[in-house]
């Protein structure tokens, strides 16, 4: 009974000792299989996009951005739809601001910002002749004033684009957090009615953009909002200023902004050479 003991006891280590062997040569084929199809961390291609330094640590950066718009008749075949219109807008935005570089192509900054909105409608008068027989209309002497401030705060990544640091990408998120006023009026002399707005904004927003050095120290941004998820509140008041509305938005869009284009200058106070 010992001897047969022994001899069981034997043939089932051989069996697992067999066993461990064939699973751990399957194991081993089966990662060599998963190794050919995905490449391993350790040789995946580094295309060295951070070793193109645009923006050093410890600079500081003092800057200013602008956006400029407007619109009349000529700007839109819409418009060719109404006879004898006379439309203007404007549009103006200063937005000053100053940034830090805690690291190489890594910035947080702060943003100050300025928006007026000036719109004339002084006429427009809509016929749709044979399309619609019933749809036409006419009015005139409408026009909008809005003035606006905006204060925010931005995080910026840098890919400098060419080994000599000329010329680098920009992409930034900001926080950004607007109030103003906005004006109404309708008709003119004795019979022209007033209101007035007051604007409330809470934004996140993406905002891309270029950026080259024109002199050793000195860079021309150009920025574009793509996408934003915001929060608004106004409150509307009639002539003597008692409320007569309220309305809360937010939503969330992703889509480019050509009235958000911002075209700046950059003054980056750190000597590039000495680093």
């Amino acid at each position: 009974m010992k001897r047969l003991f022994l001899l069981i006891a034997a043939v089932t280590l051989g069996v697992t000792t067999a066993f461990a062997q064939q699973s751990a040569e399957l194991t081993t084929e089966v990662k060599s299989n998963i190794e050919s199809r995905f490449l391993p961390t350790t040789r995946r291609v580094d295309r060295n996009i951070d070793l193109n330094k645009f923006v050093y640590k410890g600079e500081w950066m003092l800057g200013i951005a602008a956006s400029y718009g407007t619109l009349d008749v000529s700007d839109s075949d819409l418009m060719l739809l109404f006879d004898d219109i006379n439309l203007g807008l404007r549009r103006t935005a200063v937005l000053p601001y100053v940034a830090y570089a805690y690291r190489d192509n890594r910035a947080v900054g702060m943003r100050f910002g300025y928006e007026f909105l000036k719109a004339d409608l002084g006429n427009a008068a809509l016929d749709l002749g044979s399309l619609a027989e019933d749809i036409s209309f006419e009015i005139s002497d409408i026009g909008i004033r809005s003035e606006s401030f905006n204060y925010s705060l931005f995080h910026r990544n840098y890919i400098g684009l060419d080994r000599r640091g000329i010329v680098g990408a920009i992409l930034e998120a900001e926080l950004l957090v607007k109030s103003g006023n906005t004006s109404f009026y309708m008709g003119e002399g004795e019979s022209r009615n007033y209101s007035m707005s007051k604007n409330f904004a809470a934004k996140l927003n993406l905002n891309p953009g270029l950026a080259v050095y024109v002199f050793p120290e000195v860079c021309v941004t150009v920025t574009v909002g793509i996408g934003s998820l915001y929060y608004n509140n106004i409150r509307q008041y009639n002539a003597v200023g008692i409320e007569t509305g309220r309305r809360d938005h937010s939503a969330l869009k992703f889509k480019l902004n050509i009235a958000d284009i911002q075209i700046g200058v950059v003054a980056h106070l750190w000597n590039k050479k000495k680093n």
